[in-house]
């Protein structure tokens, strides 16, 4: 990765091979699960992940998040003893055929990567009335999910595997790292070198769902209208 400093006065520009870097990293970004290496992430790399993440887009610049880097081990397994519970109860909620496959698949690896890393959001950030979130106060948890993105983004650019386990109560992972009640957990993501990079997502591999194709889902000027003279059908 480039040691350009944020901010610099360098071109901005993106070249026709930093383009294709960038949508290689979109299209091989993985949800990892089950195959974390135990070999620690250099300080100067998880740096860099985190800076990429604070420099995700915020209504208003209010920049809501909270990075809370886990490695004691003690942390994680209250973590994975949150993760089971609702784990447990998850599988219970679907039918007999898919809970058996529910049940087969590794949702989370807690115990297996060597970091973990918690972003929230603090939506009292900026005080009670922030710029472009008047109308639409959720727009604060939406920026918080967008420094997930750039996270996600920066460990896969890195050569380092990433999975979000929602799987869990957010009042237990409160309990578990000793966040505030005001304050919301977004995501709890377990980072880490991997063996090797699935070459479809998991689930769909698994036959969980299939990937929608991309003109089952675009429409043109209203909800669900189609256009079949529309030319950019003929890209898609």
């Amino acid at each position: 990765m480039s040691t350009m400093s944020v901010g610099s006065d360098a071109d901005a520009t993106f070249s026709d091979a930093e383009r294709d870097a960038v949508y290689k990293c979109i299209f091989n970004r993985r949800d990892v699960r089950s195959q974390f290496l135990p070999d620690p992430v250099p300080e100067d790399v998880l740096a860099r992940i985190l800076r990429a993440a604070h420099h995700a887009p915020s209504v208003g610049f209010m920049q809501p998040w909270d990075f809370i880097v886990v490695r004691d081990p003690a942390v994680k397994r209250r973590v994975h003893d949150a993760f089971k519970i609702a784990n447990d109860e998850a599988a219970s909620m679907f039918s007999d055929e898919r809970r058996q496959t529910y049940q087969s698949l590794k949702l989370a690896g807690i115990l297996d990567a060597p970091v973990g890393i918690c972003v929230t959001c603090d939506r009292s950030r900026s005080g009670p009335v922030v710029l472009g979130r008047t109308h639409q106060p959720e727009m604060d948890l939406y920026s918080a999910v967008c420094a997930v993105q750039n996270l996600w983004l920066a460990t896969r650019a890195e050569n380092i595997g990433l999975g979000w386990v929602s799987i869990v109560h957010p009042q237990h992972l409160r309990e578990a790292l000793g966040i505030p009640d005001s304050i919301v957990p977004i995501a709890y993501l377990c980072v880490g070198y991997v063996t090797h990079f699935l070459k479809r997502p998991e689930l769909e591999t698994a036959g969980w769902l299939p990937r929608m194709p991309l003109r089952d889902v675009v429409w043109f000027d209203q909800w669900h209208a189609e256009d079949g003279t529309e030319s950019l059908l003929q890209h898609l």
